[in-house]
């Protein structure tokens, strides 16, 4: 049974800031932004949007009535909760209106958790043929203000649909992943923010790219010529680069064409990420899409390596084939949604980004913000979060 993607949404929030900006206002050389990140923008969400609404609005746009039919499992990748017991899902669940003989569970593992949805997805569907699963993957990157990490903040979710003969690609079934007890990213219950060793998790990213794939090519007979392309995690996609260049040191017989081929398609890859930001769970998938979306030259049955990496730290390669038609069910003209978002300057960056929902003694939110976005929070009501869609 070929099981697989069958339909990729994406969805932001209105506002951006440009990276050119912060660098003024943080008395860096935008340089090192924007050539040593490769980052232009980053994605700002508001108060009344976070991981519920972001994924209901990437799965909104893709999801028909039948889907919602026949969806029976909802999974949500994310390090972004909003609740220490509930997941998102079934907030999702409800805003979507999916039939209620479903499951909803919510997956942590930093910025993996979308991958291993997708395994998960794999086996249900496996025992359940006629199923569809909802995998979303659906963060908000938030450091604080004049800190390493800034400059890579973002938010955004990606919404995969999940089914056996899928219309845009295969899953494959040979994953290699690899753990390793590490603190190169993380964030305790008691801290807003989370704690990063930079320069340690980028070398880790690396070396768990280059032991696993070396790893891959052991147990799967295959090298880095077997691909036509190869997608990474962006925390920023500087870092991605890095790792497709630490691949081309380890593959023997690389021409020079198959390599400007891998880096074309590496630059068609990012193009979205550039303009967003770190997403978390949803960065490997928006880089994914970003390369079905503005690369010219794939086709049917061409295969694309997908490497992810949590920190703490879990990874995963695994490869997708594309099937015919994929083409037909994206979206040619995506590039217009980013220039309909309202550029922040920093100081209105600030306080959008950092603001936090106030509550009365009772547990009730106090005077949140207006917002016309498709699903939005509306206000928090005995410390229950009360989501709203616009009719």
């Amino acid at each position: 049974m070929k099981i697989g993607i069958d339909k990729i949404g994406f969805a932001m929030p209105n506002f951006f800031l440009d990276i050119r900006d912060l660098a003024l206002s943080r008395e860096q050389n935008e340089n090192k932004f924007t050539k040593g990140l490769l980052q232009s923008e980053m994605c700002v969400a508001p108060i009344t949007q976070d991981i519920v609404t972001l994924g209901a609005s990437a799965a909104d746009k893709i999801l028909s009535e039948k889907d919602k039919k026949d969806i029976d499992l909802i999974i949500v990748g994310t390090e972004s909760g909003i609740d220490q017991s509930k997941s998102a899902g079934i907030f999702i669940h409800h805003l979507l209106e999916i039939q209620p003989f479903a499951r909803c569970v919510e997956i942590k593992e930093a910025c993996y958790g979308a991958t291993a949805a997708l395994n998960f997805a794999k086996n249900h569907i496996l025992e359940n043929p006629e199923s569809k699963v909802l995998v979303i993957a659906s963060d908000i990157a938030k450091y604080g203000i004049g800190t390493a990490g800034e400059s890579t903040q973002g938010a955004g979710s990606v919404a995969l649909l999940i089914k056996k003969d899928p219309k845009i690609a295969v899953l494959n079934d040979d994953s290699v992943c690899q753990t390793r007890d590490i603190m190169d990213f993380w964030r305790p219950n008691y801290a807003d923010f989370p704690f990063v060793d930079g320069h340690f998790s980028s070398k880790q990213y690396l070396d768990f790219l280059t032991t696993t794939f070396c790893e891959y090519k052991k147990r799967h007979n295959k090298n880095l010529l077997d691909f036509n392309a190869f997608c990474f995690h962006l925390p920023f996609p500087k870092l991605g680069l890095k790792g497709l260049n630490s691949l081309f040191s380890k593959t023997e017989n690389l021409t020079k064409e198959k390599k400007l081929e891998f880096l074309d398609n590496f630059y068609s890859s990012i193009i979205y990420g550039k303009r967003i930001g770190n997403i978390y769970t949803g960065s490997l998938y928006l880089s994914l899409l970003s390369l079905l979306e503005n690369c010219q030259n794939l086709k049917s049955n061409d295969v694309i390596g997908m490497y992810s990496y949590g920190s703490g730290a879990v990874c995963e390669i695994f490869s997708i084939t594309l099937v015919d038609g994929f083409k037909n069910q994206l979206t040619n003209d995506r590039i217009k949604d980013f220039d309909k978002r309202k550029r922040l300057n920093t100081s209105e960056y600030e306080k959008m980004f950092f603001e936090q929902i106030k509550l009365d003694k009772d547990g009730n939110s106090i005077n949140l913000p207006q917002d016309d976005s498709l699903f939005y929070l509306e206000k928090i009501e005995n410390h229950k979060r009360i989501y709203k869609k616009i009719k």
